[in-house]
């Protein structure tokens, strides 16, 4: 799988949007990053027309279209995606086209219609991960080694073209909240069951907190100035999933040793990049991320309180 060419940073160049409450559209609604866009957006006194997917399926561009224009939105933030990294390798192949590529694309035809703005997520597995000089920034060149990371690029290109003059592209990375299955969770049940785990120590990113990214594509969806083009938000810091996996036993204060090993040692359908770290080269209208240690001691919180 060869490079591919990344959507083009545009200069910001529409004019200001007054301050004041939008209509903001979500699309997938229901997930883990839709659920906290739900309350942010709330919270920040926006109108939140929340779709899930048994609302809107997006790969119906009728569907997408008759919904948006009901609605009306000033924004739409679409986080509808198909998720399943390794699944995209064997049968969920033409899902993982159909809802990241195909369907990206009618949400943002639908949004550009109707003179919104649209927030479209994408992902860190548009890079090939082999970056030795630092991390990856938006002018970087994009080579997904997996379909999935493949089916995602090709909505950003989508995105790109069907809304030309409104979209922004968030990618982001190694997502982790309180609504949703997540990495860890997964951690604590199973240091719950064993006393040791292995985790591998060969892939770094930044984990990032989905209610912190939820505030940072609210604020990129209804701020006054659109970010035209590709941004990285991502959290501050990086580590390798071993290290992610050590500190949440650490702090939840689980008996169990966790211990490093190689991808090589647990191999998966999916390729996934060795380093993907993110960081934005386009200045300080790009919402920045708290550290990702902070993150997951509120996460870690949230699931203290709700367990008990």
């Amino acid at each position: 799988m060869g490079p591919a060419r990344t959507p083009r940073n545009h200069p910001d160049t529409r004019e200001p949007l007054p301050s004041r409450a939008m209509r903001v559209l979500l699309t997938g609604a229901a997930g883990m990053l839709g659920r906290d866009l739900q309350t942010v957006a709330a919270a920040a006194g926006h109108e939140v027309v929340a779709l899930t997917r048994a609302d809107l399926d997006i790969s119906d561009p009728q569907a997408v279209q008759r919904a948006i224009t009901a609605a009306a939105p000033q924004a739409v933030i679409n986080c509808a995606a198909y998720t399943n990294v390794d699944g995209a390798e064997g049968e969920g192949r033409d899902d993982a086209y159909t809802i990241n590529a195909n369907g990206a694309g009618y949400v943002a035809h639908a949004a550009a219609l109707a003179d919104a703005r649209i927030v479209h997520v994408s992902t860190d597995y548009v890079f090939d991960g082999m970056k030795t000089t630092g991390p990856y920034v938006e002018s970087d060149t994009t080579n997904p080694q997996s379909v999935y990371g493949a089916s995602k690029l090709e909505g950003e290109l989508a995105v790109a073209r069907a809304a030309p003059a409104s979209h922004t592209i968030v990618r982001t990375s190694w997502l982790y909240g309180n609504h949703g299955p997540c990495f860890p969770a997964t951690i604590l049940r199973l240091a719950a069951e064993r006393e040791r785990l292995s985790v591998v120590d060969d892939q770094r990113g930044c984990p990032t907190f989905t209610p912190d990214l939820a505030q940072a594509l609210v604020t990129l969806a209804t701020g006054r100035h659109e970010l035209l083009g590709v941004v990285h938000v991502a959290a501050a810091g990086e580590c390798s999933w071993f290290e992610f996996a050590r500190e949440i036993v650490a702090l939840a204060g689980v008996d169990c040793t966790v211990l490093p090993c190689s991808t090589a040692q647990f191999p998966r359908p999916a390729q996934r990049p060795a380093y993907s770290v993110l960081r934005s080269e386009r200045g300080a209208q790009v919402p920045q991320l708290r550290d990702w240690h902070d993150g997951l001691r509120d996460y870690l919180r949230v699931m203290a309180e709700e367990s008990g």
